[in-house]
């Protein structure tokens, strides 16, 4: 079943500073809302902590080890990436991990496809994701959206893919 990322990064690589993006880009968030929207959105435990709440118009799953974790309506709970990818592929077209960097560093091995947003900026935080080899995936660019009077960085948005053999 198809799997893909999706996240947004810095130049020096990091995704975010104290709990939240280390960053307001509007035109970046409708990217990931508009991408996302009807698929099943994967994330981990402290992620899902930064702000308690359902993701509206996806199934939300979120893993944890810690059995009982407390969830808001609406949000599902998986014991371990692969069960989260098989709860998404049950119930939705399109799986997405949507972070955070040791979730993303953990699904991209299995993943096909990867949308990758990079924030032309230097940015201080304390998350970061690793610079990922994309050499030998097919790359496109299909964004490039300029700083402005709403977005203080500029970005680029690039689509990553590649085939996975499947097991019959």
């Amino acid at each position: 079943m198809p799997l893909a990322l999706i996240y947004a990064r810095s130049e020096n690589y990091c995704i975010g500073r104290d709990g939240a993006l280390p960053w307001e880009l509007p035109d970046e968030f409708a990217h990931f809302s508009a991408t996302t929207d009807g698929a099943a959105v994967i994330m981990g435990r402290r992620t899902y902590e930064d702000h308690y709440c359902e993701l509206p118009g996806r199934l939300n799953i979120v893993i944890s080890r810690q059995p009982g974790f407390s969830l808001v309506a609406g949000v599902a709970l998986a014991n371990s990436l692969p069960d989260a990818i098989v709860l998404g592929n049950k119930r939705c077209h399109q799986v997405f991990v949507i972070g955070g960097a040791g979730v993303l560093r953990d699904a991209l091995p299995l993943a096909d496809t990867v949308y990758e947003t990079v924030v032309h900026a230097q940015i201080h935080g304390d998350t970061f994701v690793d610079a990922f080899d994309f050499e030998r995936w097919s790359s496109e660019l299909i964004e490039e959206h300029p700083a402005d009077t709403h977005h203080l960085s500029s970005f680029s948005v690039f689509k990553h893919r590649r085939s996975i053999p499947r097991l019959s």
